[in-house]
């Protein structure tokens, strides 16, 4: 059979690998050694069948024998068979063509079975290896199949048994190594469908659940890592999200290792860069700067569907939209109600907030017309809310709102009428309106408007009634003597507590009492200050701690005076106290006169004196350091250290006490370096 004549089913025996066509041969000396196995392939016997009966139908040469014969008998040869030339080619080239034709016919191979007509139950152990081989050779999944089934039914004791069975192995990892291929490929569930199509009889088939356990760990283990990453980024996590994304790397798996893993990094820098956005965003919200609000949403908004931060960005613009309403809500609150309808209107529709937003425009649009205080503002407020549908979830407040514009009506028009009277200015006009306001109960909703006007209006007519006594009193109080000051107080007192003066009545009845005691008290201060200036200190703190202890308009006054004259005492016990003790001499005794004296005040007239004795003391504690250095240099040392910084010998003080210390403490000599020596001279010459 030519290669033409094998179906596509079946591999050519051109196509085989080297190896496959070792086996080939192999398989062509078991046919060779069993010819009698297959009769139903156009067999060598036939063709031998058909030699032996072209053979009886007679050569050529056959009759050319019998010729002969014929002419021999009748005496008459043709001239050509006369020729003895003739004759030896003819011997020549007979016998050579018949032994040609032998050897043609022993080295001729038997042609290859036809596998795809073959009636298996017949086909012997050689022909079924032979076209599972041609099967196997095509490396496809149903091929390879194909080839353990042909060969796998023969019996245990067959002589090609063990020769079958290493091809079953073979043939089984090979539909093994192409699962896995589909595994390597993201196809999980194509790979562990062709690996379960192993035969089960197989002694291949018990790495098939090793090998699916082993797909099924890494996909699992893969698979996890990816969604961990995929919630980072959700988390807006990314260095968590990254990290993660690296450990796909190490997946055995090409699928997920290449692929996802490049999808995943792709998922990862964009929804990092739509973080930053929405980022971004929601630091703008926080700021509550409506145009900032209205940014915050574009910014929100330009994230797209395919992105992981779509989602949160998607929730968060409506809280930005709301964030606008608060800051509309707000401004309402404060009465300013035409900002509030404007922030309100610019609220985008992405936001889906439109009918919390035209609840909100409806009930602040009739506010304003309510807010502007007359009757026909509330008219128009009541029109406005009547128009809310009883669907809203405002309809409540719309209604409770008629309610009280409906009230506010009636004490709008009694308000009206208390203004236009109180507007005269004068007492009665006053009274009336406030007997008119006096009409709104304190339930109504502008009853608290109506007590504001009601208490400016009593202030009004107390202000009338009260000026004359203070006006009075300031005229009395002009002369400003105890007599006329305390009448001015009398007068001012006349106005009562709670009136509306009464404050600023108060204020000048201090005022004329402070002057009152001024005018008492300044004598006996005046009378201390001349005492300490005759140096007479003790008195004169006594005469004015009177005075300071008085709580009276000079206490603070003599109260400063006794602390001067008290630190003058200090500072000149003293100077006399370090005058005594520096007199002593002693090293302890002069530390101690410099630590008294320099408690003088600077403001002292004794501060002068006091520096040039510091000075002088200070000299004579170096004398007495370096005069003990002599003998005791760590004595010395220590004398010199009490001298204080700024005097006169502090400078020598401190050279002393250096020397003295580089004495006790000399600094080691530099060590001369040793010469370095030459190196001797070798005496030894070459050989």
């Amino acid at each position: 059979m030519t290669e033409r004549d094998i179906p596509d089913s079946w591999s050519s025996a051109s196509g085989r690998e080297p190896d496959q066509n070792k086996r080939l041969s192999r398989t062509e000396q078991f046919g060779e050694t069993q010819p009698f196995d297959s009769p139903a392939t156009g067999s060598t016997s036939k063709s031998v069948k058909r030699r032996k009966k072209n053979h009886r139908k007679g050569l050529p040469i056959n009759s050319n024998s019998e010729e002969t014969a014929q002419l021999s008998s009748t005496g008459k040869w043709p001239r050509w068979m006369k020729s003895w030339t003739l004759w030896l080619v003819l011997l020549m080239l007979i016998p050579g063509s018949v032994g040609f034709l032998a050897m043609a016919m022993l080295l001729k191979l038997p042609s290859a079975p036809n596998c795809p007509s073959i009636f298996w139950p017949l086909a012997s152990a050689s022909v079924r290896l032979h076209c599972a081989q041609l099967a196997a050779s095509k490396q496809t999944v149903n091929d390879l199949l194909q080839a353990i089934a042909l060969v796998k039914q023969l019996p245990q004791n067959h002589p090609l048994h063990g020769e079958i069975d290493r091809f079953i192995e073979e043939w089984s990892r090979d539909i093994l190594k192409l699962a896995d291929q589909s595994f390597q490929t993201g196809n999980l569930d194509e790979a562990i469908a062709t690996a379960r199509k192993i035969p089960e009889d197989v002694t291949a088939y018990k790495l098939v659940d090793e090998q699916v356990d082993k797909w099924q760990t890494i996909w699992s283990k893969a698979e996890a890592t990816y969604n961990g990453a995929i919630a980072q980024v959700k988390e807006r996590r990314w260095q968590s999200a990254f990290m993660l994304s690296a450990k796909m790397l190490r997946v055995d798996n090409q699928y997920w290792a290449g692929t996802k893993y490049d999808q995943l990094n792709r998922l990862i820098v964009t929804a990092r860069e739509d973080g930053d956005k929405l980022g971004k965003a929601e630091n703008l919200a926080n700021s509550k700067v409506v145009d900032n609000l209205l940014e915050a949403i574009k910014l929100a908004q330009s994230i797209g569907q395919e992105s992981y931060i779509y989602q949160k960005a998607q929730e968060a613009i409506p809280a930005f939209g709301r964030k606008m309403l608060e800051l509309a809500q707000a401004k309402l609150d404060k009465q300013d109600a035409d900002e509030a309808l404007d922030i309100a209107r610019q609220i985008p529709e992405i936001a889906k907030l439109q009918g919390e937003t035209d609840d909100f425009i409806a009930i602040a649009d009739a506010k304003r017309s309510a807010w502007i205080g007359n009757v026909s503002g509330l008219e128009a407020a009541i029109a406005q809310a009547q128009q809310i549908d009883p669907s809203r979830p405002v309809y409540n407040e719309a209604q409770q709102l008629i309610a009280r514009w409906q009230l506010e009506i009636e004490d709008v028009a009694n308000l009206e009428k208390a203004r236009i009277l109180a507007s005269q200015g004068t007492v009665p006009n006053l009274t009336a309106a406030i007997a008119q306001v006096e009409l709104i109960p304190a339930s109504n909703p502008r009853a608290t408007e109506a007590r504001q006007e009601m208490g400016r209006w009593r202030a009004q007519v107390e202000t009338i009634e009260d000026q004359p006594y203070l006006e009075r009193a300031e005229q009395i109080a002009i002369f400003e003597d105890i007599n006329s000051l305390q009448a001015a107080i009398g007068q001012a007192s006349e106005i009562r507590r709670g009136r509306a003066l009464y404050p600023e009545a108060r204020k000048k009845i201090r005022t004329w009492v402070g002057k009152i005691q001024r005018i008492q008290d300044q004598p006996y201060l005046d009378q201390a200050q001349e005492l300490a200036q005759s140096g007479n200190l003790p008195a004169a703190i006594s005469i004015a701690q009177q005075i300071a202890s008085s709580g009276r308009a000079l206490s603070q006054e003599a109260q400063a005076a006794v602390n001067d004259w008290e630190g003058q005492i200090r500072t000149r016990e003293n100077w006399r106290k370090a005058q005594e003790v520096g007199a002593a001499g002693t090293p302890e005794a002069l530390v101690e006169a410099i630590r008294l004296a320099d408690r003088v005040s600077n403001n002292s007239i004794l501060r002068m004196d006091a520096n040039v004795a510091i000075d002088q003391w200070s000299q004579q504690l170096l004398e007495i350091a370096r005069s003990q250095g002599q003998s005791d240099i760590a004595r010395g040392i220590d004398i010199a250290k009490s001298i204080p910084r700024g005097s006169a010998a502090y400078s020598a003080a401190q050279e002393q006490i250096k020397a003295w210390q580089d004495f006790l403490n000399p600094q080691p000599e530099p060590q001369p370096q040793p010469e370095s020596l030459p190196f001797p001279q070798s005496t030894t010459t070459g050989q």
